[in-house]
């Protein structure tokens, strides 16, 4: 054997001129699971295609048409004269309030080895409608009110999603026939019924309807009543509450959650009645917008594709508690340490990451963690003990690498804490190296 020549200097500085090429491979890896995740949000799309897509609610809403006086401006003669000219019109009105139930049952359905959430919801509720008081604040005659040709709209953002029974909508017992369009939204998808609202005239109009359909991913909800009380169950245990409003009251357990939201139009910051052109010139305006929503979303437990990518940003610590390993071997055990050693060593901790993407899509996130990390520290420990001379400096390593895995499997659970965690993990290591380093020579070549 020759002797080795370097110093700790050089030693130090090869291997750390190791460590960064190995960023390239990491950054592979990287795109890998990218592109991976990319693939499953497709097959995911593939999936739902033709189920429904993520849902919103809206309404419903009483449209009522009616005559409107307008003037306008026209030149006659070289002369400006104003003509007054009658304009079709809707008065849209909000319900005084709205309770109303969703029942969401869940579904994992699966193509090959990935999967989507999807989901049929079963939404019954009563609503009841009042004309306002001040008709004429909004320019509204209410002689020319067209109640006999009223439409209900109810507002659902993909309408693909109504398979099954056919919705129902009565009013007083009796039901009306639906029609698809003119719904309760910012689209006008949805359907619609028409209806008499002559008795607004002396009172109220209560409104019952019950519908099913599907959807996957999330449900949201665009309250538009004076008093809006939406309840809504299911035996989803991961549900995310988003939206700009939250539930008054919510239970979630591990046979799934409930959840009750209250919301006010004085909270929606809109009254109860406005005027637009109709529906059939223009689609009907959702009075709330995105930020107007109670929405649940249906969160998958454990994104693989989310778990592999934040462990590869930590592919460095691996790298650098095992390259702190084999160079203090190599500058105070003094045992050789290669190049193209401490070079196959990387590859080895970089095939980690490979193997925990390719297990994690077969066999779950967890299990792929223990058989990929199994895999890799038995390989590295058995080559360890080869290129330091022994089995117990191979049992250090295991140790060690069984260690990091353990942290960063910690890390990727404990997301809040996870910075911290790090951040104490290499003060920790760096002060351990700078005591055992501490009275070595980096410029003086060792020949042992």
């Amino acid at each position: 054997m020759t002797p080795d020549t370097r110093t700790p200097g050089a030693k130090l500085f090869l291997t750390l001129l190791v460590a960064v090429l190995l960023a390239v491979p990491l950054f592979a890896i990287y795109l890998l699971v990218w592109d991976r995740q990319t693939q499953s949000q497709t097959a995911s799309a593939s999936i739902t295609q033709g189920w429904g897509g993520p849902q919103r609610l809206a309404g419903p809403l009483l449209a009522i048409p009616f005559q409107a006086d307008s003037i306008e401006t026209v030149t006659e003669n070289g002369r400006a004269a104003q003509r007054s000219a009658a304009v079709a019109r809707e008065l849209v009105i909000a319900p005084d309030r709205l309770d109303a139930t969703t029942a969401v049952a869940p579904e994992r359905r699966r193509r090959s080895i990935y999967q989507a959430v999807v989901y049929t919801a079963d939404t019954a509720g009563e609503v009841r409608f009042s004309l306002p008081a001040d008709l004429a604040r909004l320019g509204v005659p209410a002689a020319r009110l067209q109640l006999d040709r009223a439409e209900l709209r109810f507002g659902l953002s993909d309408p693909r999603g109504l398979a099954g029974a056919p919705p129902r909508v009565t009013v007083a017992g009796r039901p009306l026939a639906l029609q698809p369009g003119h719904g309760a939204g910012r689209t006008g998808e949805g359907f619609f019924a028409p209806v008499d609202a002559a008795p607004l005239r002396t009172g109220a109009l209560a409104v019952a309807f019950r519908f099913t359909f599907r959807g996957n991913a999330s449900l949201a909800l665009a309250p538009d009543a004076g008093d809006t009380r939406w309840r809504v169950t299911s035996a989803w245990p991961n549900p995310s509450f988003t939206g700009g409003f939250l539930p008054v009251r919510r239970a979630i357990g591990t046979r799934g959650f409930a959840a009750e939201w209250r919301v006010g139009n004085l909270a929606l910051g809109q009254g109860l009645a406005a005027v637009q052109a109709p529906a059939a010139a223009a689609p009907a305006a959702a009075p709330g917008d995105d930020a107007h929503l109670a929405q649940i979303d249906l969160v998958t437990p454990v994104d693989i594709y989310a778990e592999v990518n934040r462990s590869v940003k930590y592919g460095f610590l691996f790298i650098g508690f095992t390259f702190a390993t084999f160079l203090l071997w190599d500058v105070i055990g003094g045992v050789r340490v290669a190049v193209p050693e401490y070079l196959l060593v990387g590859v080895g901790l970089i095939l980690f990451f490979v193997l925990l993407l390719a297990l994690a899509e077969v066999i779950g996130f967890t299990a792929a963690y223990l058989l990929a990390s199994a895999a890799i520290i038995g390989l590295l420990a058995a080559y360890a003990a080869a290129v330091l001379g022994g089995w117990r400096r191979g049992g250090v390593v295991a140790g060690l690498l069984a260690a990091l895995y353990a942290v960063l499997y910690v890390l990727l659970s404990l997301e809040d804490f996870s910075l911290l965690i790090g951040a104490v993990l290499l003060f920790a290591a760096l002060a351990g190296v700078m005591y055992v380093t501490r009275r070595l020579d980096w410029g003086v070549a060792r020949t042992g």
